[in-house]
């Protein structure tokens, strides 16, 4: 499985990596300047799951959420059934610990964020949302960080002595799986590896957690966010784009992302359009992204080109590229090129918690483009 932030790339040989790479193998090919940081040291006496009940009414929540375990959740290696609510939550991957967060449980483990983190391997909405549980790191409260640089922290997170594994928005292959059922029971990923979308992480892990209502209610205040803030940007309507990657450096020409993907996905919901020649060319397809040759770049039709880029220099390498320069939306000005790690992990591992952090600096980015078609 390549990398979902940047696909193709392969930690050795710069090719398009195997299916069931290693975290460690996505985490290197995720950007050159990725710096991998020490594993956190782990003290179970640190672990918590948030603040105890402090009312009757958060005792009856809790009671209620209770009762209605146990729960079978359906993934794509099978099903996982839940006994009693968990009380010590593990997460896998990106979104899972966002999702359960924002859910008001604080996970006694969490991965860092290696690439588009801060200094604490974490994020910003992240930190926001647990210092509101009390639990912000640093605290006595706060989850234990492993590192899943070098692949599933297996050790790791069976020192915390999880009652579940939450995986819904992951790559883990089947043999991750079956050891990580050892541990606890596992909550994989439906159908797609990264493939799904943040509503259903938070549908499955709201299941996971007895917190079904709460799910149910997060998805819907965070599309009505979301639907408000882009309401302020009618030029973007029915614009066309690609969601892509561009780097005239490498050798292994465009990638662009496909409908399965969070990216495209999270422009088409805002009201954009997936440019028909990706509809075209990746019909049926189950991957994330389809290779595209450079000397094709000119038939890239759209009114909008996304990419991440490395650097400001790199924008100006594709706009004067031979073959990449010639992208329509390139040469119309109509190129939205990130160079802010954090703001491409938001869009592209969102969640409840990363969506509505991003909005105030990404609609503008995408607004501009939109204005110069």
């Amino acid at each position: 499985m390549t990398s979902p932030l940047f696909p193709g790339w392969s930690a050795v040989t710069g090719g398009t990596a195997a299916a069931g790479t290693t975290r460690r193998s996505l985490l290197k090919t995720a950007g050159k300047a990725t710096a991998v940081l020490a594993a956190a040291a782990l003290s179970l006496a640190a672990c918590s799951t948030g603040p105890a009940a402090s009312s009757a009414s958060e005792a009856s929540a809790t009671s209620s959420a209770s009762a209605q375990f146990p729960v079978t959740i359906k993934h794509v290696f099978g099903e996982t059934t839940i006994k009693e609510q968990p009380k010590r939550v593990v997460t896998v991957s990106w979104v899972n610990d966002d999702v359960a967060i924002a859910l008001g449980v604080v996970p006694v483990g969490v991965p860092k964020n290696e690439w588009g983190g801060n200094a604490k391997g974490s994020t910003p909405w992240k930190d926001a949302a647990l210092e509101e549980l009390g639990a912000g790191f640093g605290s006595d409260k706060a989850p234990v960080q492993f590192s899943e640089a070098d692949g599933i922290n297996f050790t790791e997170i069976a020192k915390l002595n999880p009652d579940v594994i939450l995986g819904a928005y992951s790559g883990l292959t089947e043999e991750d799986y079956k050891k990580l059922s050892e541990i606890a029971p596992v909550v994989a990923h439906p159908e797609l590896a990264y493939g799904t979308s943040w509503q259903d992480s938070t549908s499955i892990i709201g299941k996971a957690l007895g917190k079904e209502a709460e799910a149910t209610k997060l998805i819907a205040d965070t599309e009505a966010t979301v639907k408000d803030k882009v309401a302020a940007y009618p030029q973007l309507a029915g614009k066309s784009f690609i969601y892509g990657n561009l780097e005239p450096a490498k050798s292994d020409g465009v990638n662009v992302y496909t409908a399965n993907d969070n990216r495209p996905r999270f422009l088409s919901e805002i009201g954009m359009k997936l440019a028909p020649v990706v509809e075209e060319n990746s019909k049926g397809s189950k991957e994330f992204f389809i290779e595209w040759s450079a000397e094709k770049a000119n038939e890239l039709e759209s009114d909008i080109f996304v990419t991440w880029v490395p650097d400001a220099k790199t924008t100006d390498s594709i706009k004067s590229d031979p073959l990449l320069g010639q992208i329509p939306a390139v040469k119309n000005g109509a190129m939205v090129a990130d160079s802010d790690n954090t703001l491409t992990l938001s869009i592209s591992a969102s969640s409840p918690l990363s969506l509505p952090w991003s909005l105030d600096t990404f609609l503008p980015q995408l607004a501009k483009a939109a204005d110069a078609v």
